[in-house]
């Protein structure tokens, strides 16, 4: 052949293999969703505390995309987690624990949820472990009827379901009910070897049922690392930890906090908890030690599915994101629970990590704003959809790729607290309005709502008369420490995010 010849052949062969790449489509990527309960994002080797142990997520965390400015739109579970199917905000879906804010989720914003529509794209998809919210067909309250029907409001979005409303010790709803080995991880005679391996093994037999020219989308939400009662852990777990001494935050406060305000000091549940669970040295390192044997036992999960996809030879197609519904405040800020606007509560872990991108390529912190109302239509974005106007989160898949232009980022995200425990004990009466309405009349609402910059955190607590507010420049006072809404230094600060907070919240109406 001669030179010339060959030289068109080569360039023939090269423009075939060309067109031939154009010609296939990509693989649509799996998808993998882990949701731990009440892990603050602190409480992980990969957000600067080795002492909790959780080398498998660290690992992970290494070559994906770890978000340091993640937060919670809203900070307890059920409006959370709604939040997050959605990408809608808690005062636009109104699902919460009470009044005025507590519906259940329709089955039609069900239906315009992330599993929901990457279900009508063809992909197969599952949930396993903590529901946390009931959908019904029409929205209804109260939001937490005494009876679900998971089969018959959710079985048309799953394919796969292992699940149950705030644990499986009372038995889990599972379909496809022909899965014997589905069948025996919850068969009831069975040892209990903990809710975590539970979910941990559902997980992989989600996996392991996978069709191979099927793309999937599992949800796994772990009950993890709430409550810290023995039979909620895996107490073999636990030897490594007994005797450990775990780092105390410099805004834990032994007995009461002085300093918080009197709506809250008066009517908050985490001031009580706080004083039954973390108010001691004592107790907040036992509490501490118990939340980090938990989420040593989510960590081996992680550890056991990324080796079941390697096996699998899918690995190099899945998109794993690691998150929680909340954080908790272990005696910070002299607090026990969660919902209120502080860092500890709203701060959120987000691990982002995506098989398909080169391990040149892989692994960064990122510093942009986040929030959990992003998380749907990311996860759409990541499979190809482009989501619904329903939708109010922000598409970050730019950010994983290092392509968002940020000066078209956001400055700020919102996050609101709309829990208050005296309804929530009345939720089932038929006067809770009255009952909402007495209570803001009698100046105890402690509703918030607030925003955080790259710099500095405000919140209001606007059904209070006069209303309080909170101003912190998180940068240089991570903890807290220093109210600043009274300082006449940043008077011009305060007013710009007493008004941007206003704006947005009224955003989230529409």
């Amino acid at each position: 052949m001669k030179s010339s010849q060959k030289q068109i052949f080569i360039f023939c062969v090269a423009l075939m293999t060309m067109l031939h790449s154009y010609g296939q489509e990509a693989k649509p990527p799996n998808i993998i969703f882990l949701m731990t309960d009440d892990q603050r994002w602190d409480n992980l080797g990969c957000y600067g505390k080795p002492e909790f142990n959780t080398p498998n997520i660290d690992k992970l965390a290494s070559s994906a995309v770890v978000f340091d400015k993640a937060y919670q739109a809203v900070a307890i579970c059920m409006p959370s987690r709604v939040t997050m199917i959605t990408g809608r905000f808690n005062s636009n879906h109104k699902v919460g624990f009470v009044a005025p804010t507590d519906y259940t989720l329709s089955q039609n914003d069900f239906n315009n949820g992330y599993p929901a529509i990457l279900k009508r794209a063809g992909y197969r998809t599952g949930f396993i472990g903590k529901v946390g919210f009931t959908v019904t067909k029409e929205a209804q309250r109260p939001s937490m009827p005494k009876e679900q029907f998971y089969k018959r409001n959710m079985e048309t979005v799953f394919d796969f379901f292992a699940g149950s409303q705030e644990h499986d010790r009372n038995g889990v709803v599972i379909w496809p009910e022909n899965d014997e080995g589905l069948q025996e991880i919850y068969r009831k005679e069975r040892i209990n070897s903990g809710r975590t391996l539970r979910t941990g093994a559902a997980m992989l037999r989600f996996i392991e049922t996978q069709p191979k020219n099927q793309p999937f989308c599992l949800s796994v939400s772990f009950y993890a690392v709430k409550h810290d009662r023995d039979k909620d852990m895996y107490m073999p777990h636990h030897e490594q930890f007994k005797s450990r001494e775990m780092s105390v935050p410099d805004n834990w406060v032994e007995g009461g906090n002085e300093e918080l305000p009197v709506v809250v000091k008066e009517n908050a549940r985490g001031v009580r908890l706080h004083k039954q669970r973390s108010s001691t040295s004592e107790l907040q390192q036992k509490l501490v030690r118990r939340f980090a044997t938990q989420g040593y036992s989510v960590d081996d999960q992680v550890g056991l599915l990324v080796a079941k996809l390697k096996e699998k030879g899918i690995l190099d197609n899945t998109i794993i994101i690691y998150t929680s519904d909340n954080g908790r405040f272990q005696g910070s800020h002299g607090l026990f629970d969660k919902c209120l606007l502080y860092e500890e509560s709203v701060k959120a872990p987000l691990i982002v990590y995506d098989g398909r991108v080169p391990e040149t390529e892989r692994g960064f912190r990122e510093n942009a704003l986040v929030s959990s109302v992003d998380i749907a239509p990311t996860i759409l974005s990541l499979a190809g959809i482009t989501a619904p106007k329903s939708m109010q989160g922000r598409d970050f898949s730019k950010l994983l790729n290092k392509t968002q232009e940020m000066s078209q980022w956001r400055n700020a995200v919102f996050m609101e607290d709309l829990f208050i425990e005296e309804l929530f004990h009345q939720r089932y009466n038929e006067n809770i309005d009255e009952i909402n309405q007495d209570l803001i009349n009698a100046n105890r609402s402690y509703r918030s709502r607030g925003i955080r910059t790259g710099r500095y955190k405000y919140f209001v607590y606007y059904e209070h008369d006069p209303i309080i507010e909170e101003l912190y420049d998180v940068e240089n006072d991570p903890f807290e420490q220093n109210n600043l809404a009274n300082n006449d230094e940043y008077t011009i600060v305060l007013q710009q995010l007493r008004k941007q907070t206003e704006k947005m919240y009224l955003e989230t109406l529409h």
